[in-house]
């Protein structure tokens, strides 16, 4: 087996997901790979060292440094012929899936993408992936080679193991079609801590917060506790909080290694999107409620009375 893992960045940094992938794939192949596409990146090459790649290939050059796919095609593509991969993964991101199809298109390769896991020896790979509203995982394999993969969020976590990160610089002869796109503006998000892919500790509120105003005390529990606001779709849905932190079916999986659920009922939509966080503590009055079934610690009770007291509690704790 002879693996490549596209490592998305942004900035100086290699996207967590894209890390957790390489971890993954450099403990199934200790002889990985890991393709870096855009200017200025010597420091994601240095990272991409740290989380198990053998080797780093760069593409490090002003006519791929935005964020676009069709040129990162170009460039994968053409080191996939020249260096004979097998295989090639990514994580899960609206960039990395708009590169996968493109790759799958250019290579006539096969693409199994939202998977939750792989294991294999030797040339054999198998991918394991939800099916059926997530109710159970079915095992999927390729026909023919190279083999793409892509893995929803918070599949795998980002382990550091050192490995020789032998850094190989690599040019990229892009196609006429793929310099007819152009990035013509990015706007960031403004915001005051880390996004729900990257946090570690997430507090999530869905229906039973009551309204857009009740989530001032999940903000406040989050940040005594260093973590960031996620919600449900109900909540969005509603307009209470942002699309971009809704979890779930619809919204974002994520693996953090604190979830805390303040009236969140636990619809499966929902689960499917937070059910690989290490802890789950929930928080809610109806004693009846399907997240119980699957929290590791629940409590019962007005979340307007709790939130509070136990952001006091972790406030008092931490001095």
């Amino acid at each position: 087996m002879s693996t490549l893992v596209f490592l998305e960045h942004h900035g100086d940094s290699a996207v967590k997901g894209a890390l957790g992938v390489l971890s993954k794939a450099a403990s199934l192949d200790p002889n990985t790979a890991a393709v870096i596409v855009g200017s200025g990146v010597g420091a994601v090459a240095a990272q991409a060292a740290k989380y198990g790649a053998a080797k780093v290939y760069v593409v490090d050059d002003v006519s791929v440094a935005a964020p676009l796919p069709q040129p990162r095609v170009d460039a994968i593509a053409g080191l996939v012929k020249d260096q004979g991969f097998d295989t090639v993964l990514f994580g899960a991101s609206v960039l990395a899936a708009d590169v996968a199809g493109g790759l799958a298109a250019r290579l006539d390769a096969g693409l199994n993408w939202d998977l939750a896991d792989i294991s294999g020896s030797g040339d054999s790979l198998v991918g394991k992936r939800p099916a059926l509203g997530d109710s159970v995982y079915v095992d999927v394999a390729w026909t023919a080679s190279p083999r793409l993969g892509m893995f929803r969020s918070g599949s795998f976590e980002a382990t550091e193991n050192a490995a020789a990160g032998e850094v190989v610089s690599v040019g990229v002869a892009t196609e006429d079609f793929s310099g007819k796109a152009s990035l013509v503006g990015q706007d960031q998000e403004q915001a005051a801590g880390p996004s729900i892919e990257e946090a570690d500790i997430l507090v999530c509120g869905g229906r039973g917060v009551g309204g857009p105003d009740g989530f001032g005390q999940l903000e406040a529990l989050a940040a005594a506790l260093g973590g960031a606001v996620a919600s449900t779709r109900a909540v969005v849905d509603s307009g209470w909080y942002p699309y971009a932190t809704q979890i779930g079916q619809t919204g974002k999986s994520v693996a953090p290694k604190l979830y805390v659920g303040a009236g969140v009922s636990g619809a499966i939509q929902h689960k499917v999107g937070m059910q690989s966080s290490q802890t789950i503590v929930s928080i809610n009055k109806d004693a009846t409620a399907p997240i119980f079934d699957f929290s590791d610690f629940g409590v019962v009770g007005d979340l307007n009375t709790v939130v509070p007291t136990l952001t006091e509690l972790v406030k008092a704790r931490k001095g």
